[in-house]
């Protein structure tokens, strides 16, 4: 089989969305995370297509090559659930297993809540969103700086707000490399500091009794607080306990988070596919 991916265009409402697909066999949609792009779920990694499934991954409006919303505050969980469906209708996928890192994994559990009939499986990878601890101001302060850095100098201006002096000594280089890498790819980067601000503010869903109602067979991956504060263990704990019938995956004490490691990340993802018999 080939690797190469046939590259996508897609129309969702007026916007634009850029992606690819790859192999074939049992669908599975990679949704990325706030600031990244496609490539940052499974992180380049083409195990999945080389295992008998079709893989489509896209740039969530703003983000890589996809265009900007249309208005600075339109990146609600609303409109990413909206472009997801759109998505699936352009490639005629009636159901598919949605792997969703951080702001990919709140829009897949929101589409599954809207429109459990189109989700076979549910792979939610460092959720970072709960509903029982609002927002605070100076949280989203932080959200705030990050947009006015990345508006202000670009990338550096990034950076520095990002306050790198608070990840641990044994992560903060890869940390600082990754995020050069991803906000370097993006075509629109004033659309990414929109959406840094209006993310956020965004909410997926209203309360965590709301995912007792999914059914679709589901692993939540979640990163110890040492390496991903940003992401919280207990989190990713409370959706597993909630979820039915969810598996919570975590890397060993002192390892690398498993959602930085593409290949084991495939692995788990196809573990799930493989339970949703689709």
């Amino acid at each position: 089989m080939s690797d190469a991916a046939e590259q996508l265009t897609i129309d969702a409402g007026g916007v634009a969305l850029s992606g690819e697909r790859a192999g074939e066999g049992a669908p599975v949609v990679l949704l990325h995370g706030l600031t990244a792009t496609r490539r940052y779920v499974v992180m380049g990694s083409r195990a999945l297509e080389r295992s008998a499934h079709l893989v489509v991954s896209y740039d969530a409006r703003g983000h890589g090559r996809s265009d900007p919303a249309p208005e600075p505050s339109a990146y609600g969980y609303e409109l990413l659930a909206a472009d997801l469906e759109s998505v699936l209708g352009a490639l005629q996928l009636e159901r598919a297993v949605l792997a969703g890192a951080s702001m990919g994994a709140h829009t897949a559990l929101a589409f599954a809540l809207a429109r459990p009939q189109r989700v076979a499986g549910l792979v939610l990878i460092t959720p970072s969103f709960d509903p029982a601890r609002p927002r605070e101001q100076r949280e989203l302060d932080r959200w705030d700086a990050l947009a006015r850095g990345l508006r202000e100098d670009g990338v550096d201006g990034f950076v520095r707000a990002y306050d790198l002096a608070a990840v641990p000594d044994a992560w903060r280089e890869t940390v600082e490399r990754v995020l050069r890498q991803r906000l370097s790819a993006h075509e629109h980067p004033l659309a990414v500091a929109d959406a840094l601000q209006a993310v956020p503010r965004s909410l997926p869903f209203r309360s965590l009794d709301e995912l007792a109602a999914v059914a679709a067979p589901t692993v939540v991956v979640a990163s110890r607080d040492e390496a991903d504060p940003g992401h919280p263990l207990g989190v990713g704990e409370r959706y597993a306990a909630t979820i039915p019938g969810a598996r919570l995956v975590v890397e060993d004490d002192g390892r690398s988070p498993l959602a930085w490691q593409g290949g084991q990340l495939s692995r788990v993802i196809a573990e799930l596919t493989a339970r949703a018999q689709i």
